[in-house]
C-alpha cells in the first residue's frame, strides 16, 4: 500500500530509521488515513527512548512520564529545509517510546509505565481496534500493522475494544466515554459486547476527573449530530453521571406550542442549534434545565414554568463549573440561559433594543440567536419567524450606539473634575444614571451635554 504522507511525517520517520531505530505512525492518524479523512493528529511510536530521540531533533520538548517527545512542525521545517503553511507551523508531532502499562487503579491511569521493545507490545495496550493499528514505512512502501482487525471494524463501522471489554473499561473508565465519542464523530455503532460492558461498568465513570469527562463531552457536543451522543450516554447508563439534571427532564410535559416533553425538546434543540461552538450547544441543551423544578399545573390542565430561565441560569452555571469550563464560558452559559426567553414586538422602542443588547452582551448576540433557533425547532416550529428576523435587523442597526458605560463621551475622571470630588461609589452611581439616559437618547452622548448634566443635576446648589 502506498499512502501520500506529508514531508514532515516522512522526515521524522527517516530521521529515526537512519539513526538505527524503528518508527511507526499510530493512533488517530492511521484511522483517518484509512478513512481518507484529513488529519493533523500525528503520533509516532519507536523503540528509541526519549533521551535517544531528543538529540535527533534540534528543537524538541520532553517533560512527562509517558515517554513522549514533542516536536513542532516549524522546527522540523527549519531543520530539514522544507516549507509549511503558516497556519500549520504550530502543529505538534508526538513521538513516544514503545511502552507497556503497569497495573491500573481507580479506573484511571496506570500506576507505572515501562518501555516496550516491539510495536505489537505497544498496540495491545490501546483501547479500540480502530485505534490499535500502525503504519510502517519502508522506502516508498507503507505497511499496515493490524493485529486486532481494526480495518475490518473500520469497514463495518464498529467500535470494539482490544481484547476483553470489561478489562479495558476496568483499567480506564474514560474509555467508555471515548467509545461513545468515536461512535458519534465517525457515525459508527458500538459493538454489542463493548456496549454491554459499558452498561455494566457505567458507575465507574464516577472515578474519572471532571476535566477528562468535560473534554470528551464537549467533543461529543461539537460533532455533526450531538443528539446521538446524548442518546448513547442515556442508553448505556452514563448520562446520570454526566448530566443528571437532564435525566430529570424525562416525561416533564409542556403546554402551548411545545409538542415534546422537556427532555426530547432539549435534545432536538441541541441538534438544531446553528452554532458549532460546544459551549453554545451546551447552553442550548440545558436552556430549560429548571423546568422540572419549576413545573406547575394550572386549574385548566396546562403546565407553567414560572421563572425557569432565572432558576435555570443558576443551575446551568453550576453545571458549567462542574464540567470545569473557564469562568468566561461559565458566564456565557449563564447569560445565554438567563436571557433565552427574550420577546419582541415591532412596536418596541430603540431603547428596548439597546437594553436587550446590553443585557445579552454584544459578544453573545450571535450565540443567543443560535440558541433561539434551536429552541424553536426543538419545539416543533420553523427555524425562524418575522419577529426574530426583524429583531436581528434592529439589533444590527443599533450596534453603533453606546452599549456600555465606557462608550459614553465622559468618564469618571471627568465627573470628579466637574464636581470637584474624590473617587468613591458616587462616581459609579452617576455614570450608570447617565448611561440609562443615553440608552433612551443616544443623540445626547456628547461631552458638552453630559458635562452640563453632571453640573446641573449633581453639582452643589
Amino acid at each position: 500500500m502506498t499512502l501520500d504522507l506529508p514531508i514532515s511525517v516522512l522526515s521524522i520517520i527517516k530521521t529515526l530509521q537512519d539513526a538505527g531505530f524503528t518508527c511507526e505512525i499510530v493512533g488517530g492518524a492511521v484511522r483517518d488515513l484509512l478513512l481518507t479523512k484529513p488529519t493533523t493528529d500525528w503520533d509516532f511510536t519507536t523503540n528509541a527512548t526519549p533521551e535517544q530521540i531528543q538529540p535527533l531533533f534540534t528543537e524538541s520538548f520532553y517533560e512527562n512520564q509517558f515517554g513522549t517527545v514533542m516536536v513542532a512542525q516549524k522546527h522540523l521545517a527549519t531543520q530539514f529545509g522544507f516549507t509549511c503553511p503558516p497556519d500549520e507551523e504550530d502543529l505538534v508531532f508526538d513521538i513516544t517510546t514503545y511502552r507497556s502499562d503497569g497495573e491500573y487503579r481507580n479506573h484511571r491511569k496506570p500506576e507505572s509505565v515501562a518501555w516496550g521493545e516491539t510495536i505489537d507490545e505497544d498496540l495491545q495496550r490501546r483501547d479500540f481496534t480502530i485505534n490499535a493499528m500502525a503504519i510502517k514505512v519502508t522506502g516508498d512502501e507503507t505497511t499496515i500493522i493490524d493485529p486486532y482487525d481494526g480495518q475490518k471494524d473500520l469497514e463495518a463501522k464498529l467500535i470494539r475494544t482490544v481484547g476483553n471489554a470489561n478489562e479495558r473499561f476496568g483499567e480506564d473508565a474514560l474509555r467508555m466515554l471515548r467509545a461513545i465519542r468515536f461512535a458519534v464523530q465517525l457515525g459508527f455503532i458500538i459493538e454489542k459486547e463493548t456496549g454491554d460492558a459499558i452498561s455494566k461498568n457505567a458507575a465507574s465513570v464516577a472515578h474519572i476527573s471532571q476535566e477528562r469527562i468535560s473534554a470528551e463531552f464537549l467533543k461529543m457536543l461539537a460533532s455533526d449530530r450531538p443528539s446521538s451522543a446524548i442518546f448513547l450516554l442515556d442508553q448505556f447508563g452514563l448520562l446520570p453521571f454526566i448530566l443528571p439534571e437532564l435525566v430529570a427532564a424525562k416525561g416533564v410535559r409542556q403546554s402551548g406550542h411545545h409538542i415534546y416533553d422537556v427532555y426530547e425538546h432539549s435534545i432536538r434543540a441541541l441538534d438544531a442549534c446553528t452554532s458549532t461552538d460546544p459551549v453554545v450547544r451546551l447552553a442550548t441543551l440545558i436552556h430549560d434545565i429548571a423546568k422540572p423544578a419549576t413545573a406547575q399545573e394550572t386549574s385548566s390542565g396546562t403546565v407553567t414554568f414560572y421563572n425557569h430561565e432565572v432558576v435555570g441560569a443558576r443551575i446551568a452555571k453550576q453545571i458549567a463549573a462542574r464540567l470545569r469550563l473557564s469562568k468566561k464560558d461559565c458566564d456565557r452559559v449563564f447569560t445565554l440561559v438567563r436571557w433565552h426567553m427574550f420577546t419582541y414586538e415591532n412596536f418596541v422602542t430603540d431603547a428596548y433594543i439597546r437594553r436587550f443588547i446590553r443585557r445579552v452582551g454584544i459578544e453573545n448576540l450571535e450565540d443567543i440567536f443560535a440558541l433561539r433557533i434551536g429552541d424553536r425547532v426543538g419545539s416543533g416550529s420553523k427555524a425562524s419567524s418575522w419577529r426574530l428576523e426583524e429583531l436581528k435587523d434592529r439589533v444590527w442597526a443599533e450596534l453603533h450606539q453606546p452599549m456600555k458605560v465606557t462608550d459614553m463621551a465622559i468618564n469618571g475622571n471627568d465627573i470628579m473634575k466637574e464636581l470637584g470630588i474624590t473617587p468613591g461609589p458616587q462616581i459609579g452611581k452617576i455614570l450608570n444614571e447617565l448611561f440609562e439616559e443615553i440608552l433612551e437618547h443616544p443623540e445626547n452622548n456628547t461631552k458638552e451635554y453630559l458635562s452640563n448634566t453632571v453640573k446641573e443635576k449633581y453639582g452643589k446648589p
